[in-house]
């Protein structure tokens, strides 16, 4: 194991990366297994739809708008992590 995960690691981050991006765009699944009950199953995605549905459209680019920076800084982490494994693969 310690000499095969270190070899694997980029790929494993980007694996992460890739079904986080996904798992964030999705909506559709998501929406109809979810139950929202308040304070306990709800989801940014459903949030969003509500306040759209309200015409609350300065609360749905809200959460959007932290949606979007989280998945930011989390792709931004991963790209780092990622260059750090692989420069230390090529060290080694």
């Amino acid at each position: 194991l310690p000499v095969i995960l270190p070899t694997l690691l980029p790929a494993l981050l980007t694996g992460f990366a890739m079904a986080f991006a996904r798992g964030l765009g999705e909506y559709g699944s998501v929406v109809f297994i979810s139950g929202n009950m308040p304070m306990k199953t709800e989801i940014a995605p459903l949030l969003i739809m509500t306040k759209l549905e309200q015409y609350d459209y300065m609360g749905a680019t809200a959460i959007a708008a932290v949606m979007l920076v989280m998945s930011f800084v989390m792709l931004l982490l991963i790209n780092y992590l990622q260059w750090r494994a692989g420069r230390r693969v090529i060290a080694e």
